[in-house]
């Protein structure tokens, strides 16, 4: 799963026992080197997506991590593009790997349930970041997703099919939400980290609940299941360009 240039199974633990936003402090360094970096054919499938919805102007990626949703803003996007996170570590990170200048990006530390923005933003972006978040927070966070937007703006991010209760990769992922439960039920601070339950029809009503009009666009290059269905899609949440008073 890790390069040898990834962390060890101490760090690894020592990150997991710490806070969310000290885990990725710790992690920064190596945390491109993990498999909880988002893959490249997942940015390059929805990269096309945005290419087809384009062009934008200023863009937000929402819990940027080392970055590697900036790349993809900077492709479709004519204005200055931002990132967002709460860990400092993984800002020096992306801001030291992207090699862009201050007038191309804004790297900038932030809560995304409380944005340090106003209404600013053409297009937001998310990858890999969900997880983060206890069911109970996403109206807030889809919220602020909608207030940062202008009208007319698009939220983007992956979503993907959750594997068949049969299949192995559904049992590993449950076998890692109920350790990260009962970890969090013995040990303090929280790690919030789950796999499970952000399903495409929950996200979809919190986030028309938000006041977005979603659509999806199919992501063919990340394959198919056996029904034919597409392993993953890509949701498009836009802010109406006119509000109702």
């Amino acid at each position: 799963m890790f390069d040898p240039q990834g962390p060890t199974l101490r760090e690894l633990t020592v990150q997991a026992l710490s806070s969310v936003e000290h885990g990725y402090d710790l992690l920064a360094p190596k945390f491109d080197h993990t498999p909880f970096r988002t893959p490249d054919r997942v940015l390059d499938e929805v990269a096309e997506v945005l290419h087809a919805l384009g062009p934008f102007e200023r863009g937000l990626d929402l819990c940027c991590g080392t970055g590697a949703g900036v790349d993809v803003l900077r492709e479709v996007c004519r204005g200055r593009v931002t990132g967002v996170d709460f860990s400092a570590g993984m800002l020096t990170e992306a801001r030291e790997r992207s090699g862009a200048g201050d007038g191309e990006v804004a790297w900038v530390r932030g809560d995304a349930l409380a944005l340090p923005f106003g209404e600013a933003f053409d297009l937001l972006v998310s990858f890999g970041a969900f997880g983060h978040f206890l069911p109970r927070e996403r109206p807030a966070l889809f919220a602020e997703a909608f207030r940062v937007l202008r009208p007319g703006g698009s939220f983007v991010f992956p979503i993907g099919a959750p594997p068949p209760v049969r299949s192995r990769a559904y049992w590993m992922l449950l076998g890692f939400d109920t350790v990260m439960r009962v970890r969090n039920a013995v040990w303090r601070p929280p790690f919030v980290m789950y796999y499970l339950g952000f399903g495409l029809g929950t996200v979809s009503a919190e986030l028309a609940g938000a006041g977005f009009e979603v659509s999806l666009r199919d992501l063919p290059g990340l394959g198919r299941r056996a029904d034919g269905t597409p392993r993953a899609r890509a949701v498009v949440a836009t802010k109406p360009t006119a509000q109702e008073s």
